[in-house]
């Protein structure tokens, strides 16, 4: 009984990182480059919007810095109903101004979502070993958002109802998890081994803050342009099922990483990660095929979550007794590495005419993220 009750946590903790971080967060990546198609934003549209999105998740982990679990389940809902109004209201936002207000403020409830439900999970819970089934939500959302994509396309929606289809969905999502999160079931006792998934020794924080900037650097240049690429390189490959691809190989990862992270401890396991992400995220510069795409897609997908996999819990196990909420710190500076990795990519396309140097950029920002394993 007492598992079925962890077991339901840990999936109602999952479905709010499927609506405010695989949907709310990334589904703009999918249908960014139809937007475009259709006239309805810019490239350059594009790119502010999903700035104005990077800033409202740093925006989120700013305010929520100080905030304790008691209160997470209530940011819980608020991040799920927010973020199904943010995607159907971009059916009905035509000028550029309000989609990127639309696309702040879903920045936002992201990071709420992030934060509050790996507060509510690990603090309010007490369900650490629950971490795996948490973040790979990210990765279900994302491969979920982007099939629905590709039906609501086959049926002939235009961008618009493709936005209206993902709040609708989003909204139903949230009826599943509001029980359990409103009945606010008081905090239970950790079980014995409840931190079997943390390395035994406690990581030095700051080293672990600034690395994790690093690694919202490294990925965010194929989280966002990923789709735009393939459609520029093969446009008879659909990208939504590239970008399928990457959330699929980011559901089970979480999974695996938490296993390696078990068995390695947060050091090793965090370096052996983003090497193979600086790999996946280097070989579209290195390999501009179609296996090169799909396998970029593949290790990229399967090491972003990974790495807050291993990070986030490692992250709270070490502020224990710290005034400050560690993991909105954590949020913080990978907000700082999402806004900075777009412009630097757009600043070294203008001056490249190619993706390919911010996609090495990137690569090298998750090498130095791995070398700083060595000081944690």
């Amino acid at each position: 009984m007492h598992r079925q009750s962890d077991l339901r946590s840990a999936a109602e903790a999952a479905l709010i990182l499927v609506i405010g971080m695989g949907f709310g967060r990334f589904a703009f990546t999918a249908l960014y480059p139809l937007m475009v198609e259709e006239g309805v934003l810019t490239l350059q549209g594009g790119s502010l919007a999903a700035s104005a999105n990077y800033a409202g998740y740093l925006l989120g982990a700013l305010l929520l810095m100080w905030t304790r679990s008691h209160r997470a389940h209530l940011l819980c809902v608020v991040a799920m109903l927010g973020t199904s109004a943010c995607l159907a209201a971009l059916a009905v936002v035509t000028a550029t101004w309000g989609i990127v207000v639309v696309r702040l403020l879903a920045g936002v409830l992201s990071a709420v979502a992030m934060v509050a439900g790996s507060l509510w999970l690990f603090e309010h819970r007490r369900q650490f070993a629950g971490a795996p089934l948490l973040y790979a939500g990210v990765g279900l959302g994302i491969a979920v958002s982007a099939e629905l994509l590709v039906v609501g396309g086959a049926f002939g929606l235009h961008s618009a109802g493709l936005w209206l289809l993902l709040g609708a969905v989003c909204f139903a999502l949230s009826l599943l998890a509001l029980p359990g999160l409103l009945l606010d079931r008081a905090v239970v006792a950790a079980a014995p081994g409840m931190a079997s998934g943390q390395s035994a020794a406690p990581v030095a924080a700051w080293p672990l803050v600034v690395l994790y900037g690093l690694a919202g650097l490294g990925y965010i240049v194929t989280a966002t342009y990923l789709p735009v690429l393939v459609r520029d390189s093969f446009p008879d490959l659909n990208a939504a099922h590239v970008w399928a691809v990457f959330g699929l190989g980011a559901a089970p990862s979480c999974f695996v990483w938490h296993r390696v992270h078990q068995r390695l401890g947060s050091r090793a396991a965090l370096r052996v990660n983003l090497l193979i992400q600086a790999v996946g995220v280097a070989l579209p510069a290195m390999l501009p095929t179609t296996t090169g795409f799909l396998l970029s897609a593949l290790l990229v997908g399967g090491t972003f979550m990974g790495t807050v996999t291993i990070a986030m819990p490692a992250a709270q196990q070490a502020a224990r007794h710290a005034k400050i909420n560690l993991m909105a710190v954590m949020t913080l500076a990978y907000g700082v590495g999402q806004i900075a990795g777009p412009l630097m990519a757009d600043r070294l396309h203008t001056l490249f005419l190619s993706f390919n140097g911010a996609l090495l950029a990137a690569a090298a920002a998750l090498i130095l993220a791995a070398l700083l394993t060595l000081r944690l």
